[in-house]
């Protein structure tokens, strides 16, 4: 069951609704309203019970962090989206209940108790979380404890944050390090934006101890707006050979430099950098080609990437059959074609 509801005005349309569809066995339930679900609403909706999906997001009202509805729900939720602003017992008791969740999205819950949530869900393989700056954790280069025995092997992490300047906030490398103590991280995916016109570097030391622990299993790198240099991207194809997706922003004098920082990305299928260009008086240096694209994705012959992005140029490639002239056999050609580059909000 899916409801959204932009009014800025509750009624009881919902609770109506609400009348008719629990005779029907409901698995998912997801609510999107501007304003407050009400008492009676939140009421009705604590006595559903064998759901294995819940998603609800609502901009006024207070916040609701299924407090009274999780102990029903412990033996069968898997899937929880949630805006909450509570104190972090609370938000620790009501999760500590739902033992089988595997996916969990939270807006407004403090970093500091992510790592202890997290410790109750051993079944966890999918977080997206924020980091809103104000958690004071050991230094980045601190050496690393061992996870406890039931903390769950994330499979996806997804983080959104803000940085005040380009240096960012220096805690969050050794936070996100903390919330993936186990070898088996498939996907990183950072949500980063700065308030200047600069961009939030990445240290080389986070990449390395990502490697040290996730090498082998890393294949999506995702940091938007967070930069790498280009030895931090020549790093992190090395260390990580099963890489398949890398955004991120870089600094370059010119095209030729990428392409070479790129050199060991062997298993790359979707590239895209923001590039800030370092002056050089060169600006032909800075135009990406279809000739460019051709060598990157037809370099070697097993090469599977097919979309690479580098600025505002795209070019996408794919096998199409190539119609046979009269007396001639048809045959596979690869194809590039060029598109262009759209700006995005990550969501």
């Amino acid at each position: 069951m899916t409801w959204v509801d932009d009014s800025t005005t509750g009624d009881f349309t919902l609770l109506s609704f609400l009348d008719v569809v629990r005779v029907h066995p409901l698995r998912e339930i997801s609510i999107r309203t501007h304003s407050d679900l009400g008492n009676e609403v939140w009421s009705e909706l604590i006595t559903l019970t064998g759901l294995r999906k819940i998603s609800i997001w609502c901009m006024d009202g207070p916040p609701r962090v299924l407090q009274g509805w999780s102990e029903s729900l412990g033996s069968t939720l898997t899937y929880l989206e949630l805006g909450v602003s509570v104190p972090p017992t609370i938000l620790v008791s009501v999760l500590s209940q739902l033992p089988e969740l595997r996916d969990l999205r939270l807006k407004g819950a403090p970093a500091n108790a992510i790592p202890t949530i997290m410790a109750y869900l051993v079944h966890l393989r999918s977080l997206d979380t924020e980091y809103p700056g104000s958690y004071s954790s050991r230094s980045m280069n601190a050496s690393p404890m061992a996870p406890p025995p039931n903390f769950p092997t994330l499979r996806q992490l997804t983080v959104r944050t803000s940085a005040m300047d380009r240096f960012g906030p220096q805690a969050l490398w050794g936070w996100i390090r903390g919330l993936v103590p186990k070898p088996g991280l498939k996907k990183l995916d950072l949500r980063v934006f700065t308030i200047d016109s600069g961009h939030t570097g990445v240290p080389r030391m986070f990449i390395l101890d990502l490697a040290r622990i996730h090498g082998t299993t890393l294949k999506h790198f995702i940091i938007g707006e967070a930069q790498l240099m280009l030895g931090d991207i020549e790093c992190l194809c090395t260390k990580f050979p099963n890489l398949e997706t890398l955004i991120c922003s870089t600094a370059s004098i010119d095209i030729e430099s990428i392409m070479d920082s790129l050199a060991e990305g062997k298993n790359l299928q979707l590239l895209r950098l923001h590039v800030q260009w370092i002056p050089s008086g060169r600006k032909d240096a800075r135009k990406f080609t279809l000739q460019h694209a051709q060598h990157l994705m037809c370099r070697t012959e097993g090469s599977k990437l097919r979309e690479v992005s580098i600025g505002s140029d795209l070019y996408r490639g794919k096998w199409v059959f190539d119609e046979p002239e009269e007396g001639q056999e048809g045959k596979l050609v690869f194809q590039i074609l060029a598109d262009v580059a759209e700006a995005r909000w990550p969501t």
